[in-house]
């Protein structure tokens, strides 16, 4: 079954359309699910919603959360960043209404979704779009390095084990190496960042055989820590240490700018929707499902191909109306140019487009409430 509605991703995600319009008028959301989410008034709406999921949406959903509350002040968020695997078992489960999540269902999952969310099952919405940091901690290095997908694949494999290997060397032929050793960090839960990365690693170079997962390879030895805050902590503790997180969450972690073709891109989240623009969407879920393949050996000029889609996983079927209607109300705060704003200013990251959000609008616009 082909996604309906949404256009080709290319199309969805122009790099132009991305901008925000600075101080522009709220779009409040209806708790109706209005398309538009014109002035029909989110306060409406009342009760508890209850999510989990992705720990790199902890920024952005702090701001979502107190941002809807403030257009909707008898209704309340409750979010536990538990990780993109452990927010997709929540839900499958019944524990929470919605899921935060670094990485799109699995088909698998997805059928599994109809059991509590009707014979359509649960679909994404997008919530931001993310650049992947390679981000470092080597006492002697104070820049930006440059590197390539093999390389990356070689470090995080365990196979270049020195700061000062001449695989790296070659990628900065001007900066002074140290002998350091390389401590990889990796996460220890079920990630979507993980996931987006391993892909990353799997599907640009020639030298990752892992398996593409939330869960980092068992194989390999290296540190670990949970979540995206345990990670960043722990490099920055480590002399020599390297690891992939977030990009608005990395600190004051040194980062590596990425091979693209034949130039070093650096990761920002311009060049982030530059990569996702290139990328198609994934077929065979729900009808209004909006999650996407992305294109990892991008060539394009100014792409920067470790990137995610964050999503908002929702039930295309709620049991009761009161769960359905906050759903939809906050689904809509958080496309909304408030929404996207607010997480822009908390933690950086890509606002979605106009087009995509018109999409997005009309995926939650199905939320229905079981009969």
């Amino acid at each position: 079954m082909k996604m309906k509605n949404f256009g080709r991703a290319a199309a969805i995600l122009s790099v132009s359309s991305l901008a925000l319009v600075a101080c522009g008028e709220s779009n409040t959301p209806a708790a109706e699910g209005n398309a538009d989410g014109g002035d029909s008034a989110s306060s409406e709406v009342a009760g508890t919603l209850v999510g989990g999921g992705a720990s790199s949406q902890e920024a952005a959903m702090t701001a979502w959360t107190d941002g809807f509350t403030s257009v909707a002040p008898d209704a309340q968020v409750n979010y536990a960043s538990v990780g993109s695997g452990g927010g997709r078992d929540g839900f499958l489960g019944g524990e929470y209404d919605f899921a935060g999540s670094d990485a799109a269902m699995s088909d698998d999952e997805w059928e599994s979704s109809k059991e509590i969310c009707g014979t359509e099952g649960a679909f994404h919405v997008p919530s931001y779009i993310s650049p992947v940091a390679v981000a470092f901690n080597v006492e002697g290095i104070d820049e930006t390095l440059n590197l390539d997908a093999d390389t990356i694949a070689s470090i995080f494999a365990g196979e270049i084990t020195s700061w000062d290997d001449e695989a790296i060397a070659e990628h900065n032929e001007d900066m002074e190496l140290p002998s350091t050793p390389i401590s990889v960090v990796h996460r220890a839960d079920d990630s979507g960042t993980t996931e987006n990365f391993v892909d990353y690693l799997a599907t640009a170079s020639d030298v990752w055989d892992y398996e593409v997962s939330g869960e980092w390879p068992g194989e390999i030895a290296a540190e670990s820590a949970q979540q995206t805050s345990g990670v960043v902590g722990l490099t920055s503790e480590t002399d020599g240490a390297i690891t992939y997180a977030d990009a608005s969450q990395i600190g004051d972690l040194n980062t590596v700018a990425v091979q693209v073709g034949e130039e070093y891109v650096e990761y920002s989240p311009e060049a982030a929707s530059q990569a996702v623009a290139s990328s198609s969407a994934v077929e065979g879920q729900a009808s209004n499902n909006m999650a996407f393949e992305l294109d990892r050996r991008t060539e394009e000029s100014g792409a920067y191909p470790i990137v995610l889609v964050s999503y908002h996983i929702f039930c295309n079927e709620y049991p009761e109306q009161e769960t359905a209607d906050l759903a939809v109300a906050f689904g809509e705060y958080v496309l909304s140019e408030d929404g996207q704003a607010t997480a822009e200013a908390a933690a950086g990251n890509a606002p979605i487009s106009d087009e995509l959000r018109d999409g997005a609008m009309e995926s939650l616009s199905a939320i229905t409430v079981a009969e």
